[in-house]
């Protein structure tokens, strides 16, 4: 893409922030986000995972990118993508390490499950997990546990001093999805600083009530990178209600 060409593009989509736009800028700078994960791959860390990564990291360096201020794209993302592996693998090293064995199980429990809601429409039951990998249900509870997003059940403050209640309630109850919040101005002016692709998560999941994978069908991302993006998102509110 000339630099012209790509700076129009950019600029365009800074005008309309156009989902289809950002996703074909997206596209065409995919490749900078698969050679960076296979530059850190085999340390320990899955390619898959790290491509993951490296893509969240494209998408959010797509919408930040402003070319007024005489950048090449390539040059500016290089670094953001880079820092990003580099965090990813330091928060990775900070968690307990657990078994290769069960890493590797909790990959194919995740395979299996994704399949089976695909083919219809439900969450798999551990016997039906167990069916389709060839684990016993013993470890396919413990491949689930491994990954369980937990955050979601985080406690918060009310903003009053004294009671707590989960996140996860706070902003996915329907209708008036802050209503079981009392200080409803402190989280909506916290998810007003979500960056857009943030808001459209958040607005799509708890709004709306749509399911990760019609979420990730609207934005053009996998069901997997909204599913860490909401955990990301989760976390970041939690915090900063927490400090509040």
């Amino acid at each position: 893409m000339m630099k012209e060409e790509e700076n129009a593009l950019f600029k365009e989509y800074a005008e309309t922030r156009d989902v289809r736009l950002r996703n074909r800028l997206v596209e065409k700078y995919f490749y900078i986000a698969e050679i960076l994960a296979k530059k850190f791959a085999g340390r320990g860390v899955e390619y898959d995972d790290l491509l993951q990564v490296a893509s969240e990291a494209l998408i959010s360096g797509v919408e930040k990118f402003d070319p007024a201020l005489g950048n090449q794209f390539t040059t500016f993302v290089t670094p953001t993508v880079t820092g990003a592996i580099k965090n990813y693998f330091r928060d990775y090293s900070r968690t307990v390490r657990i078994p290769r064995r069960i890493y590797t199980v909790a990959s194919k429990v995740r395979e299996a499950a994704n399949d089976y809601y695909k083919e219809h429409g439900l969450k798999p039951t551990v016997k039906q997990l167990a069916a389709a990998t060839g684990f016993s249900e013993e470890l396919v509870v413990e491949a689930l546990e491994f990954r369980a997003p937990v955050s979601l059940d985080a406690p918060v403050s009310s903003g009053d001093g004294g009671s707590e209640t989960a996140l996860g309630d706070v902003i996915a109850a329907s209708g008036d999805s802050f209503e079981q919040f009392e200080d409803v101005e402190s989280l909506k002016t916290e998810i007003a600083k979500l960056e857009p692709t943030e808001k459209q998560v958040i607005t799509l999941r708890y709004l709306q009530g749509k399911s990760q994978s019609e979420v990730g069908k609207i934005l053009g991302v996998s069901q997997m990178f909204v599913s860490r993006a909401e955990r990301k998102i989760v976390e970041k509110l939690k915090e900063a209600l927490s400090d509040g």
